[in-house]
């Protein structure tokens, strides 16, 4: 699977069905060429003029299934939200 296969994925979280957004990025070890995280931009901000103030970081261990559609993941939001560096 390439990487612009899974940004055309949209990824769901099972703990509470919520839909995060489209996969924006991917974070890989350079060394070992393993995929670590897939990152998904979060939500818009309306005052900031659509700046992203945050994003999920989403460890590859907490995907449960990928689709042809959608992504499952099974994540803590809390612990995988980040602060953008805008």
């Amino acid at each position: 699977m390439r990487i612009c296969d899974l940004k055309a994925k949209e990824v769901i979280n099972i703990c509470d069905c919520r839909r995060l957004g489209y996969v924006g990025d991917v974070d890989f070890d350079m060394d070992t060429g393993c995929l670590l995280a897939i990152i998904v931009p979060g939500p818009g901000c309306f005052c900031g003029f659509l700046v992203r103030e945050k994003e999920y970081i989403i460890p590859f261990c907490d995907i449960r299934q990928v689709g042809p559609d959608i992504i499952l993941v099974n994540v803590d939001l809390d612990k995988a939200t980040e602060k953008c560096g805008i």
